[in-house]
């Protein structure tokens, strides 16, 4: 057992995004178990693989792949041709082009394939599992890059996790250097369209970029309640009969844990507005949806990570071999658009909140939260800030489902284009995270500047959580309020949304 971590059980049924994300940002060597049962049946359809590759063609294993279907491996050939054909579809498949895939992406992507492949549904090799679980154990990573994927497997990233498998691809070097890296193994045909038929580098970006969302969708309602205080809210919006009135999931846990937040189920605050702005009044309706969507996307990541999806699929109780489309991962990017598409109306509403506090009729404060000679700009920069990370976000939160493609002499003539959704779904993470951690910045300020400004009331008296969340807050950013350079503080921001403990109090 690796010291300070709990094992982790493999059986290609159990295993969720949410466990992945956390196994991969913990870079190093991870105690891996893996199901007897699934191993058994992954050596009873290893075994069915290869004897109905005796009897009838199989896609990849006696014939070639994509517009090459109908050409048959063997015929006219040598028999060391034909053994050589796996190793063939990998070297051609490995197309290492782009950037260098993040350590934690190649960790996700590898803990993934291993699972999948425990459904037994592939006809890989046992040996191909071992040696993939023993990189997984010891925290050794192929170098893996970026392109080659369109939403209907992952061909060239996973092509180049199996090379390294087999002693032609390379390892990564970079800190924390690996224990060790597994011996070389063997791959013949059965095993190369086997391995590579999956999507499991998108599958771990989503899963990556899901499990940041949590987090930062979970602050999302700490940072909306400092501004409610700094705003002096109405409560009247957050009510219980007022969500019981239109009981969408994701907003009636929305408006509960800002109730929560605020201590609303004890006296409620009293506003100075008869209603708030929409910033502040719908928060529930708008980030509802992006709760509801995130869940969603959750659920359809735990069906694909555990999911026999190879094409073609080697089904032991049948005795037989199907051809099918499971490499096709329309869901995921369906989900995958629909987040991204709920954190851009999120973010929208933090960006008007964050106008909202720079506004003396809404604060009672001095406009742009100045704390200086007339003429002082305070946090006026942090509006361009944000305005400018919602407009990335705005861009990469555009559906990628209205593409397509048609490849291999038009065969291949439908793509969902998940991949490219995952990828933008990591960067609207990113993007968010900056526009709520300027809103932050700001509704710290103001609270800080109604404590102690004279003639200004305090702010109302949250009790905790809140009030927790404000003093941690406070402890991490900047306590000058002149004019200043706020880069900083928009950094200690960021790091704060991002922190588990944080966003959950």
């Amino acid at each position: 057992m690796v010291e300070g971590r709990p094992p982790l059980w493999l059986d290609g049924a159990s295993l969720t995004a949410r466990d992945v994300a956390a196994v991969a940002r913990t870079l190093g060597p991870t105690d891996v178990h893996l199901d007897r049962a699934a191993l058994a049946h992954v050596e009873r359809a290893a075994r069915l693989g290869a004897d109905l590759s005796t009897r009838r063609a199989v896609y990849g294993r006696t014939t070639g792949v994509g517009a090459n279907r109908d050409e048959h491996v063997g015929e006219d050939a040598e028999p060391a041709d034909t053994a050589g054909h796996g190793l063939r579809l990998l070297r051609s498949h490995s197309g290492g082009a782009g950037d260098q895939l993040d350590p934690e992406l190649v960790r996700a992507a590898m803990l993934i394939r291993l699972n999948q492949l425990l459904t037994g549904r592939s006809g890989v090799s046992p040996r191909l599992v071992h040696a993939l679980a023993d990189a997984v154990r010891t925290g050794a990573r192929p170098v893996v890059h970026r392109l080659g994927a369109i939403g209907t497997g992952d061909l060239a990233p996973l092509a180049q996790i199996a090379l390294a498998l087999a002693g032609e691809g390379a390892w990564d070097a970079a800190p924390p250097v690996a224990a060790s890296r597994p011996e070389p193994v063997a791959v013949d045909a059965g095993d190369a369209l086997a391995f590579v038929s999956s999507n499991a580098v998108t599958l771990a970006e989503s899963a990556l970029a899901a499990g940041t969302l949590d987090v930062v969708l979970a602050s999302s309602h700490v940072v909306a309640a400092l501004s409610y205080l700094a705003l002096d809210g109405s409560p009247e919006a957050y009510a219980d009969p007022v969500h019981r009135a239109r009981p969408h999931p994701g907003q009636v846990r929305c408006a509960q844990r800002m109730r929560h937040l605020l201590g609303m189920e004890r006296t409620p605050p009293k506003g100075r507005r008869i209603q708030d702005p929409f910033g502040l009044r719908a928060f529930p309706q708008v980030n509802g949806p992006a709760i509801d969507a995130l869940e969603t996307l959750h659920r359809v990541l735990d069906v694909e990570i555990n999911a026999g999806a190879e094409n073609p699929m080697i089904a032991v109780a049948e005795d037989d071999v199907y051809h099918h489309a499971h490499f096709h991962t329309a869901y995921v990017a369906g989900a995958l658009d629909h987040v991204r598409a709920c954190i851009h109306g999120v973010a929208e509403l933090s960006a008007a909140r964050l106008g909202d506090l720079v506004e003396p009729e809404q604060t009672g404060l001095r406009a742009f939260l100045v704390d200086g000679p007339p003429g002082s700009s305070g946090v006026m920069i942090l509006e361009y800030m944000s305005h400018d990370a919602l407009a990335a976000l705005r861009q990469v939160a555009l559906p990628v489902t209205l593409g397509s493609a048609v490849v291999s002499r038009g065969l291949e003539d439908h793509a969902s284009f998940s991949t490219q959704a995952a990828r933008a779904t990591t960067e609207v993470a990113i993007a968010y995270t900056r526009v709520l951690a300027c809103e932050l910045v700001a509704a710290v300020r103001a609270l800080r500047l109604r404590r102690r400004n004279v003639g200004v009331a305090a702010a109302s008296a949250g009790p905790a959580p809140v009030e927790e969340a404000l003093a941690r807050a406070e402890e991490v950013l900047d306590p000058r309020t002149e004019d200043r350079p706020l880069a900083d503080d928009v950094a200690v921001a960021v790091d704060l949304l991002l922190d588990p403990t944080w966003a959950l109090v």
